[in-house]
């Protein structure tokens, strides 16, 4: 008889966890969880290794829920409790999901923290105080180091997927937190391949931990059939588009963003509804595309390894390699996306003749037996693993249509009476135009009754403009009322401007003006004739028909310069002012 536990409240849980898994639906634990919980729950530093879809995200989260629930601490502002740190937003988001019914239960608080989204809303978090935190590690660290996480009161820090978290990318980081989490604290890691990645980790942090390796049997090892098909890159494409258009959900794997870009354009316009899904895409479309697959309106992910870790849609039925990863253990993590949970699944990898050696290597570390088969489009067993009707279809409407957010209210605060903060009725979209038939009443303001004016036509009926009224602005000037109150020249008084009448200005050096032809109309002028003009001599004009033809030999030559303009040697013993035209004189 086998001596291990058979249900969740042998293996020593509190009644709210177990009420709340058998509410799921879960009774009876999966063997990674059957091997970890007892150690864990015992206060052990634990090493779990288990095949994706095995049930690791309740091996890890029951039992730090127990401890929390037993110790009888209480959460503190900035100060949480247990930290879960995992590599993407995807797993943040479905370890949540998971976690946050069963921490509902003990009446604990959660928050997720990652990058992509507004700090607000994880600030507020924390200053409201949590239990436990599910971070990636990058924002985490800005979070610590802006003062707003303490981890002083941690007493479990869990690493899920602790083998892609102890690479060069993220090591530096989950260093620097455990760091600052309390010695005697627990620590869990999880992972479906356990290698000498974390050796260092385990090393530094961990003390005496205990290791379980659950291996998968013959039964879950049949759940999952590989497939290598040795294709042309002529017809690669063709084949990929023909599984995908078979019923069910397909999960297809590429090596670059550009690469999940474009294979997901060539789907759609093939008339296979697909979405993408990298780093690429804001937290928002990434969430709405990962949407747009669970609820049936694509059935069809094009993802790079981003997706690999933490994806879980259910029924997924093929996982394609259209590129082939790199090392084996992202071909596990890719592959593990299907048959989770004893459900059945097919993983097709595509090989070109570039890539069959490396994926000879790839099947040898990885521990599988891939059937290979060169496939072209129309060959009987590509509706021997795909069955059904392949039909195309338009790419429906994946936009959600989210209401704006008037109040302001954060989406994590807390949801008040009627939805408002004022506890009046919610508002609901309208057309603008019926805006007015609802609004408040405003009669206790002071406002002008706009029908008590007189109608407005046209100007010449305003009343003349006399103190601050408008004037008629078909008044003349010469009808205008008089303004006595301010004493002004009356320009019909005046004697007509002769400049002829002014006197010589003498006094300032000026030359009379009187001696010139009074100025009257420019035809009362006398024709200007240059000829009329006397000869230029000093500093004063001289005529100009006194001069020869420019160019002329018998030019006269120039009067003197007189000496009050002044001269100073020039560059060649030349007065400066001999080169210079005289002042003009008006």
């Amino acid at each position: 008889m086998d001596p291990r536990p058979v249900s969740f409240a042998d293996l020593g849980l509190p009644t709210p966890l177990v009420d709340e898994l058998a509410h799921q639906g879960i009774v009876n634990p999966f063997p990674i969880q059957q091997a970890t919980i007892a150690d864990a729950l015992s206060g052990r530093d634990t090493l779990g290794r288990g095949r994706t879809g095995s049930g690791k995200t309740l091996a890890f989260c029951l039992p730090m829920l127990t401890r929390l629930h037993n110790s009888g601490n209480h959460r503190d502002r900035y100060r949480p409790r247990a930290v879960i740190l995992v590599p993407t937003r995807e797993l943040a988001n479905q370890v949540r999901d998971v976690l946050v019914p069963l921490a509902d239960a003990l009446g604990m608080r959660t928050a997720t923290v990652y990058g992509g989204v507004s700090y607000n809303g994880q600030i507020n978090a924390m200053r409201n105080g949590v239990d436990i935190v599910v971070a990636c590690p990058g924002r985490f660290i800005d979070l610590m180091e802006s003062g707003q996480i303490e981890l002083d009161a941690v007493e479990v820090t869990i690493l899920d997927e602790a083998d892609h978290m102890a690479e060069l990318g993220f090591l530096e980081h989950v260093t620097r937190i455990l760091e600052k989490t309390p010695r005697e604290g627990q620590r869990l890691l999880f992972s479906a391949t356990l290698d000498r990645g974390i050796d260092k980790l385990v090393r530094k942090f961990l003390s005496n931990p205990v290791t379980h390796e659950v291996e998968s049997n013959d039964e879950e090892e049949a759940a999952m059939t590989h497939y290598f098909f040795q294709v042309t890159q002529g017809n690669r494409f063709d084949i990929i588009a023909d599984l995908c258009a078979a019923p069910g959900r397909s999960l297809v794997f590429t090596r670059t963003k550009h690469g999940a870009r474009k294979l997901t354009a060539a789907l759609v316009s093939a008339g296979v509804p697909s979405v993408e899904l990298h780093g690429d895409l804001s937290q928002a479309v990434r969430a709405r595309n990962l949407a747009a697959l669970s609820n049936g309106k694509v059935d069809t992910l094009v993802a790079t390894d981003i997706a690999a870790r933490g994806i879980h849609v259910d029924d997924i039925a093929v996982v394609i390699h259209a590129d082939p990863p790199e090392e084996h253990k992202a071909f596990l993590h890719r592959s593990g996306r299907t048959a989770r949970a004893g459900a059945e699944g097919t993983v097709v990898t595509m090989v070109t003749e570039n890539m069959r050696r490396h994926v000879k290597r790839l099947a040898r570390d990885a521990g599988i037996d891939p059937i290979t088969k060169t496939v072209v489009l129309g060959d009987d067993i590509l509706t021997e693993i795909a069955p059904g009707e392949r039909t195309k279809r338009e790419m429906p409407d994946i936009e959600e249509r989210r209401p704006q957010n008037r109040g302001g209210r954060s989406s994590g605060g807390p949801r008040r009476q009627g939805g408002r903060s004022s506890g009046g009725p919610r508002r609901e979209f309208r057309d603008r135009d019926d805006r007015r038939g609802d609004r408040r009443d405003r009669d206790d303001r002071p406002r002008f009754d706009r029908d008590d004016r007189a109608p407005r036509g046209g100007r010449d009926d305003r009343p003349a403009r006399g103190g601050g009224e408008f004037r008629n602005r078909e008044f003349r000037a010469d009808e205008r009322p008089a303004r006595d109150d301010r004493p002004r020249f009356d320009r019909d008084d005046r004697a007509p401007r002769n400049r002829d009448d002014r006197p010589a200005r003498d006094d300032r050096g000026f030359r009379g003006r009187d001696d010139r032809a009074p100025r009257g109309g420019r035809d009362d002028r006398p024709a200007r004739n240059r000829d009329d003009r006397p000869a230029r001599g000093g500093g004063n004009f001289r005529g100009r028909d006194d001069r020869p033809a420019r160019g002329g030999d018998d030019r006269p030559a120039r009067g003197p310069r007189t000496e009050s303009r002044g001269s100073r040697p020039g560059p060649r013993g030349k007065a400066a002012g001999a080169r210079k035209k005289p002042a003009r004189s008006y």
